[in-house]
C-alpha cells in the first residue's frame, strides 16, 4: 500500500510545463521530477500549497492513496 503521487496528471490538465512550475514554486526541476516520479520520502507543506496554488487544485488532486500501489523502500 501507499501513496501515488499524479502530478504528471494535474500538469497536463493544466496544460503547464514543469518547468514552469518549478520555477514558480522555487524548487529545481530534477527535484520536480522526483517528486512526480514518487521518489521522494516526503514534501513540504508549503511546497505543496505552492504547486496547488499554481495549479489550482487540492492535495488530493496531486496525493492518492492506493491500497494496492507498492510501497518504496
Amino acid at each position: 500500500m501507499g501513496i501515488v503521487v499524479r502530478l504528471d496528471l494535474m500538469l497536463a490538465l493544466r496544460k503547464v510545463r514543469s518547468r514552469d512550475l518549478a520555477a514558480h514554486v522555487g524548487i529545481t526541476e530534477s527535484n520536480l521530477s522526483l517528486l512526480k516520479s514518487g521518489k521522494v520520502r516526503g514534501i513540504r507543506f508549503a511546497t505543496l500549497a505552492a504547486i496547488c496554488a499554481y495549479l489550482d487544485c487540492q492535495p488530493g488532486d496531486i496525493l492518492v492513496y492506493d491500497p494496492d500501489a507498492p510501497e518504496d523502500s
